[in-house]
């Protein structure tokens, strides 16, 4: 490979641009017209626009196989890189490369279309021996068929989508007597957001944990895990909080949960760089796990794994790409320390999650050993409506659990995006509870302790405080293009973007 377009934006597409400079590979970049000045495309050797007439929305531009592949050939690009979310699970830009004869850094068409199915993963994980979750597929797809499924496999159970992803056509059934309406809503949102309605029922597991296990695959068929994640702090199916490794898994049930992982994988046929996720149940060597999904595509909280092993995950995927064997340093991987991941979202804890929108004001990313943050954000940007709320992730690794934690819990702290709301203090009250600092979480912990998460009645001062005075300590231009004077009395000159 000489030059890599990435098809993505944001902190991701800075991140994958960054490894490819490491390795001396061009970067393209592209965009869509609200993007022009973001980071992503400012350290990009080239950058294209796929703006189109016609468009309503700029989130098209980045869903446009055709635009994408155009974009490769008009820079002389030999590979793309889909980055996650977009087209990273769409067998359409896969197959679309290998038809123009680009090199796609991730698995096979066929691969992807293949676990993008939940009921033909399923399918395939039962036929390799790895554990799934209790539940029926029927063939009959009406109500009728659907409701006899839902009565053989019993309540409490979950309907989902068979296209489905991030919580999207998926409703807890508690009582029979709610299946119908469930089963109509989750049709609904599975339609309009995957193109397939079709469903499957499984078993509703109590308070079970999720464990993801990161797996890569080389050219030659070695398929090998590095370890699992702990996310199961989530809100509405999003995760919010992950750590590595899990605080609950032994010596001996990390083998067991890398040993399904890799026959996962292997009868996938899966190349490059995943992840197989699993419902837990239990604790220790006696815990039981159950197949949730394969992600085909790197994950957004990849850098956690990075921590505790050493190894970069995008060279290995640009090794992968390129027909090198996986190093032996992917094999017997131990976990080294811990790490944590705090996703920060524009978006309003207090009303409801709701997204936000804003030119961000002031940007100060957390300092300190053991802290990194990977981002796509800059001061001056405008933050829209358009895209994923995600704006940064901080990730912090320390010798211990308790080290890593401190360094999150000061990190979230000393965070500052102004301008617009976030949710850093929701962050610092969640990493505040004495269950997270037990690792004592499940997958609806976050919506049962939704109340203890309430912001104090000080809380809303005390950010404000810490709003004029990182404002005021401000030197140099700023969001108002006002210059401090160290020699000047008058406020005009001293009060940075605030006025009188």
């Amino acid at each position: 490979m000489r030059k890599v377009l990435i098809a993505n934006r944001g902190e991701i597409a800075v991140r994958i641009a960054r490894a490819c400079r490491e390795r001396r590979l061009g970067v393209v970049a592209v965009y869509a017209g609200p993007d022009a000045t973001r980071p992503h495309v400012l350290i990009a050797d080239e950058a294209v626009c796929l703006d189109a007439p016609g468009d309503d929305r700029p989130v098209a531009a980045y869903l446009s196989v055709g635009r994408v592949i155009d974009a490769a050939r008009a820079t002389g690009a030999d590979a793309v890189h889909p980055g996650y979310g977009f087209l990273s699970e769409r067998p359409e830009l896969a197959a679309a490369c290998a038809d123009a004869g680009l090199t796609f850094i991730g698995p096979p068409a066929d691969v992807i279309a293949r676990m993008g199915s939940k009921l033909e993963a399923r399918r395939l994980m039962e036929a390799a021996g790895v554990p799934c979750v209790p539940g029926a597929r029927p063939q009959d797809q009406s109500l009728d068929g659907l409701r006899a499924a839902a009565h053989a496999v019993g309540v409490p159970l979950l309907v989902k989508a068979s296209a489905g992803g991030g919580g999207k056509g998926m409703r807890l059934v508690e009582r029979m007597e709610d299946l119908e309406q469930a089963l109509g809503a989750a049709r609904r949102e599975a339609e309009s957001a995957f193109g397939d309605g079709t469903l499957y029922v499984e078993r509703a597991l109590a308070d079970p944990r999720h464990v993801e296990v990161q797996v890569i695959g080389d050219e030659a068929g070695t398929v090998r895990h590095l370890g699992e994640r702990e996310c199961s702090l989530q809100r509405r199916h999003q995760k919010v909080v992950e750590e590595a490794p899990s605080p609950v898994v032994s010596p001996g049930l990390r083998a067991r949960l890398g040993t399904a992982a890799v026959a996962a994988a292997r009868a996938a046929g899966y190349r490059n760089a995943g992840t197989v996720e699993f419902l837990l149940h239990g604790e220790g060597d006696a815990a039981a796990f159950y197949f949730l999904e394969m992600n085909t595509r790197l994950q957004v909280e990849h850098a956690i794994t990075e921590a505790v092993t050493g190894l970069d995950l995008v060279h290995l995927q640009l090794d992968v790409a390129e027909g090198r064997p996986l190093p032996s340093e992917t094999a017997d991987v131990t976990p080294r320390g811990h790490a944590f991941e705090c996703r920060v979202y524009a978006e309003d804890p207090d009303a409801g999650f709701l997204p936000q929108s804003g030119r961000v004001l002031c940007y100060r990313e957390p300092q300190g050993p053991g802290i990194r943050v990977d981002s796509g954000l800059r001061e001056g940007d405008l933050v829209t409506p358009d895209f994923d709320p995600l704006l940064a992730k901080i990730v912090t690794h320390g010798p211990t659990r308790a080290v890593a934690l401190a360094r999150m819990r000061e990190a979230v702290r000393t965070s500052v995006v102004l301008g617009l709301r976030t949710n850093l203090p929701w962050l610092g009250r969640v990493l505040a509870q004495p269950d997270v600092e037990r690792g004592a979480v499940h997958t609806g912990w976050l919506a049962a302790h939704a109340g203890n998460l309430t912001p104090p009645a000080s809380e809303a001062l005390a950010t404000l405080a810490d709003a004029v005075a990182t404002t005021c300590r401000r030197t140099g231009s700023g969001a108002a293009g006002v210059v401090a004077s160290e020699t000047s009395t008058s406020p005009w000159d001293t009060l940075g973007g605030w006025r009188a």
